[in-house]
């Protein structure tokens, strides 16, 4: 059996903005279990990317372990990637984008690789504003490890076993709140139409961009007691907005009455368009944002769409004042400093 997509194309293929298919965008066949909520996210990373005209060799992929960390596999195969170790994808993502400014970081991890083990290090890449996209595949189980509950699997909540979870779930988008994460969201692995805008957003945001994407695992934990299913994500879901992403390229049209509809800018002159649907929530507001999560934790709701964004993030080389010139390009005649330069340097310490 072979894993690898064959190589004929169709010439009539619609092509993006840089002539290129969305088959271009893809990777190898997934070998997870038919009907995981994760192969639904690599196709919205797909289509995202593919809509966004990206070019994929401008693009680095990074993961931990996991299933979630397999998916990289299976989508832009032509991008630079790296698979980590189990919890450690933020510092390698770190020390890449610090090197190299001039790719486009995306981050994939999973509840597991996140909340447990790699905690200390997604703590540290929030805080540090990472001008990375961090996205979460949240199925509040391991399963690759035959369906234990993960960290963030609600208290209460029913395993595949019938063994109720005893403890308190973490829910990541409050945390990335309270950590200072400047673009937060939530959304379902079902819900292409939600979370295919939240990423071309992520991926344009400065800084540290959040999306814990709720996957339910089919195999594991998919049963009616889980709070991480398809059936009780959708009977629970709350839509904060219908959100949509303008790029600066394109004239931005709409037809909604007056006040119907927020523009929020980015720093490229793109636009996030929020039709808000939450009637005491503020995306431009963390107080507001943390309300509404909190409300909607309170009444076992999910609460999904962009939670918070702030437009005046500066990620981390705004906020270490790096060269414009990527440091792995760096000479060494530039690195070098001059005996009158570093004369004048050993002085100061003296």
């Amino acid at each position: 059996m072979t894993y690898a997509r064959p190589t004929f194309r169709n010439p009539d293929l619609p092509l993006n903005k840089i002539g290129r298919a969305r088959k271009e965008y893809e990777g190898a066949i997934s070998t997870l279990c038919a009907g995981c909520g994760h192969d639904s996210i690599s196709g919205a990373i797909i289509q995202a990317c593919y809509e966004m005209a990206i070019e994929p060799h401008r693009l680095a992929k990074l993961s931990g372990i996991g299933c979630s960390s397999k998916t990289p596999t299976y989508f832009l195969g032509q991008s630079h990637g790296f698979n980590s170790v189990h919890g450690r994808m933020p510092s390698v993502a770190t020390g890449a984008a610090m090197a190299n400014r001039d790719l486009i970081y995306l981050g994939v991890s999973g509840d597991g690789d996140t909340a447990s083990i790699g905690m200390g290090q997604f703590v540290h890449a929030i805080r540090r504003n990472l001008n990375i996209l961090y996205i979460v595949m949240n199925n509040g189980c391991y399963g690759l490890t035959k369906g234990q509950d993960s960290a963030t699997a609600d208290a209460g909540s029913i395993n595949k076993s019938g063994a109720e979870n005893q403890f308190q779930g973490i829910d990541l988008c409050g945390l990335g709140l309270e950590l200072g994460a400047t673009f937060v969201a939530r959304s379902f692995s079902g819900d292409k139409q939600q979370l295919i805008p939240l990423i071309k957003a992520g991926l344009t945001h400065p800084g540290f961009a959040l999306i814990d994407v709720v996957s339910p695992c089919v195999t594991f934990n998919n049963n009616a007691g889980s709070t991480k299913s398809y059936d009780y994500t959708r009977e629970h879901m709350e839509a904060t907005a219908a959100i949509d992403l303008v790029p600066y390229r394109e004239e931005i049209l709409h037809q909604q009455d007056k006040g119907t509809i927020k523009y929020i800018p980015l720093h490229d002159e793109s636009i996030i368009a929020v039709n808000k649907l939450a009637a005491d929530w503020d995306p431009l507001d963390k107080s507001s944002a943390m309300r509404k999560l909190a409300q909607a934790r309170n009444e076992h709701e999910i609460l999904t769409g962009l939670i918070y964004v702030d437009t005046q993030s500066k990620d981390l080389h705004t906020l270490l004042n790096t060269s414009d010139t990527p440091l792995n390009q760096l000479s060494q005649t530039v690195l070098m400093p001059s005996a009158e330069i570093l004369g004048k340097i050993n002085k100061l310490y003296q």
